[in-house]
């Protein structure tokens, strides 16, 4: 049985729709059964609709600070569409702490740079800052403090001297849609286990690719 995942978005969707394609192949262990919003212009709503998932609208300005009121309709639409498993895709809204704890290992987050370098608000300009020299993005699974939870999958990518903000997004965000499915899929087949604070694979081993920046020739 294909486990049931609701993806949870407040704009364009990109990695919802990274999602929904993945899932469409008939051997992957999870379906998309819906996609909420919590704001009514969502570019991704449509999105969704076009490739045939079911879409909720909850709007959470009517809730204020009332964040567990707001929590409560969602998992009453959770609910009814029996889902098993949540996939944040660039979800700006903060969860309780009630419902972190509730979902827990069963809510996955995508963020923007290797974590635990460069939580929150812009992780691209911080990497810049900082002069690393590889980035990338993190999958992991949801605690009450943001972008700390346990580590799923990630994937770096080089940082160019010349690089703005807006180049380096679009490279991770390549790496965001193949490590998302990949994440969501091992989740969903039961090949990840948290001990601790740690997540760990069933199967995996170390990669033999190594990424070095920056390339001098």
């Amino acid at each position: 049985m294909k486990r049931r995942v609701a993806i949870l978005i407040s704009g364009r969707g990109s990695n919802m729709a990274a999602l929904i394609k993945a899932a469409s192949a008939p051997d992957f262990p999870a379906e998309i059964s819906l996609v909420v919003s919590n704001k009514a212009d969502a570019l991704g709503l449509e999105r969704a609709k076009a490739a045939g998932v079911k879409t909720e609208v909850i709007e959470s300005k009517p809730f204020g600070k009332d964040r567990a009121g707001f929590e409560a309709v969602l998992q009453a639409a959770l609910d009814q569409h029996g889902i098993e498993l949540i996939c944040l895709g660039g979800f700006m809204r903060l969860f309780t702490a009630e419902f972190t704890k509730a979902w827990y290992g069963r809510m996955l987050n995508i963020h923007p740079s290797l974590l635990p370098s460069f939580p929150g608000l812009d992780p691209h300009g911080q990497a810049l800052r900082a002069g690393v020299k590889l980035s990338g993005a993190t999958v992991h699974f949801v605690i009450p403090e943001t972008d700390a939870g346990p580590i799923v999958m990630q994937g770096a990518v080089p940082v160019s001297d010349h690089d703005t903000a807006e180049t380096l997004s679009e490279r991770i965000i390549e790496v965001e849609h193949r490590i998302y499915p990949a994440a969501l899929s091992l989740l969903a087949s039961g090949k990840v286990k948290i001990e601790g604070d740690v997540c760990k694979t069933t199967g995996s081993e170390a990669s033999e690719n190594f990424l070095i920046a920056p390339v001098v020739n």
